[in-house]
């Protein structure tokens, strides 16, 4: 077995979990990390509880994916590539679309064009995707049967109607759990990119003698992810809210809903994709097939931490949000045997007596909203 790996953005939340399960079962594992303030903090060697998992236990180099020389330094000698280093920020990405492309699309062009013209010894590329490039994704209506909402009409969410509608009659249609071959549709630039990167990754690998893996993770959650960034992650953004003793402001009608996947899970499905030649040139759903709305993920952290804040549906929303999405697990388990553990009530359980262990982060949830104002990304 290759037993050298390197993880981009192999600091954050996934990577770093990533890093110390395949350290613990004898790999030498090599980060590659900008180590963004936006994730890590002004201090992130300093203060960062991610970078400082992993300090002194793998091979760091402080780098960029956007920057030639730092994946050339840092793909010498390894022999598998886990491709997490991304903007993720689903809201963000609609108006920081040239650093969104740069990162995700172009720092993955970087690594293939590099491995199709220059000697090396990867063997394999197992690279993140995202839920996010179904857009709604799959869903039933009563009269057309199987169909792909389009993204939902501004007028219609402004009117406090935020179902999805089929394209074919316009009539309101129901979500069922998203197949890997489902049609693919994003609405977001963050989406769009990390199809880009799914596909260069599926396109480029075969040809050149690399295995290609891509994995579709649904909405990873747990202890240790980051408690400061205002732009991704609800139950980070959420808990930081109820901390600091702030309303909870949930967009539409609080009925939308999402798939939480553990981190233990996800990792765990990620090292089945490293390790089974079954993984090889395939794309896989990582999910839990469970769909949670928003005010239920709310209510429930609000008990947990016994802080009596209030909850308020605004009716709000974000251009290039989605309204539900689930994931179908039948091919993941059929081929690589994985099967999700931890169930949403006990790891909301584990993740917000992390977050009582933490200190108490400034919220700037408000700041990153009032950017959305301005470009009109906001209703």
């Amino acid at each position: 077995m290759n037993k050298k790996v390197l993880i981009t953005g192999g600091a954050g939340f996934i990577g770093s979990n990533l890093a110390l399960r395949l350290i613990s079962k004898g790999y030498d594992v090599a980060v590659l990390d900008n180590l963004s303030p936006q994730i890590h903090g002004k201090e992130p060697k300093k203060t960062s509880p991610l970078y400082r998992s992993i300090d002194g236990k793998v091979t760091f180099i402080e780098g960029s994916v956007t920057q030639d020389a730092d994946w050339r330094k840092a793909i010498e000698g390894q022999n598998i590539i886990v491709h997490l280093a991304a903007e993720t920020g689903t809201g963000q990405s609609m108006y920081q679309i040239n650093k969104y492309v740069q990162t995700n699309t172009g720092g993955t062009a970087k690594l293939l064009d590099l491995l199709a013209n220059t000697k090396h010894s990867i063997k394999k590329i197992v690279v993140a995707s995202s839920r996010a490039i179904y857009g709604e994704g799959k869903c039933n209506c009563s009269k057309c049967g199987v169909v792909y909402p389009l993204s939902r009409n501004s007028d219609d969410m402004n009117a406090g109607d935020f179902e999805c509608k089929c394209p074919l009659c316009s009539s309101d249609v129901k979500m069922v759990s998203t197949t890997e071959d489902s049609k693919i549709c994003p609405t977001s630039i963050y989406g769009i990119t990390k199809y880009d990167q799914e596909q260069m990754v599926m396109t480029v690998c075969p040809s050149i003698g690399v295995a290609g893996v891509a994995l579709r993770y649904q909405n990873v959650y747990g202890p240790g992810q980051s408690l400061s960034n205002p732009y991704t992650g609800i139950l980070s953004i959420f808990s930081t809210q109820i901390k600091n003793g702030h309303s909870i402001n949930i967009f539409e009608d609080g009925k939308e809903s999402r798939d939480f996947v553990f981190i233990d899970d996800v990792v765990a499905a990620t090292m089945l994709s490293i390790e089974k030649e079954e993984a090889n040139n395939s794309v896989f759903n990582v999910g839990t097939g469970v769909a949670t709305d928003v005010v239920t993920v709310a209510t429930v952290l609000k008990n947990n931490y016994k802080v009596n804040v209030p909850i308020k549906i605004s009716g709000n929303f974000r251009m290039g949000d989605i309204r539900h999405n689930c994931a179908d697990g039948s091919k993941i388990k059929k081929m690589l045997g994985f099967v999700p553990k931890v169930e949403f009530v006990k790891g909301i359980g584990l993740f917000t007596n992390w977050v009582n262990e933490q200190q108490v982060q400034v919220d700037h949830y408000s700041e990153s909203i009032e950017e959305m104002k301005k470009r009109g990304l906001y209703k």
